[in-house]
């Protein structure tokens, strides 16, 4: 996701052109093309799909013009793609900033747990130990009334 966040969009002929910051020149490429296909040189794969068996009929500008139409479009569609990757980068930014803030959440929550549960055994012990006081004092106020009596 790096990497995509260093392309930049920019503009050549109309046509939006993503240049990576390796060096690569689609312009250039484009050019080196367009000189192959005047001087009848036609590109290595003739059975892919860019050019249909009837672009093989229709004259090197109709197909440069075609190439440059399905050049757009994919570049369109890389520029889409390029958005949505840097969108669900940022949803995973947020996304993991809101994580961390919910397991500092959580492990202050099991803090405060933790010292809750210990005052709770505490006051529990000084409750039976109130307890054993009281009965105590009420078998020697037992004791006392029959004394009394």
């Amino acid at each position: 996701s790096s990497k995509i966040r260093n392309m930049e969009i920019q503009c050549a002929d109309g046509v939006a052109v993503l240049e990576d910051c390796i060096g690569f020149s689609l312009t250039k490429t484009i050019s080196k093309v367009e000189e192959k296909l005047k001087k009848g040189v036609l590109p290595d794969c003739q059975d892919d799909d860019i050019i249909p068996r009837v672009g093989n009929e229709m004259g090197t500008e109709a197909q440069i013009r075609l190439l440059k139409a399905k050049l757009r479009v994919t570049q369109e569609d890389l520029a889409n793609v390029v958005f949505e990757c840097r969108k669900k980068d940022d949803e995973n930014q947020n996304l993991e900033t809101r994580l961390k803030d919910t397991e500092e959440e959580n492990t202050r929550l099991q803090r405060t747990i933790s010292l809750q549960q210990s005052q709770t055994e505490k006051y529990k012990m000084l409750s039976q130990e109130a307890n054993k006081k009281t009965e105590g004092l009420q078998q020697e106020v037992t004791a006392l009334e029959k004394v009394l009596q």
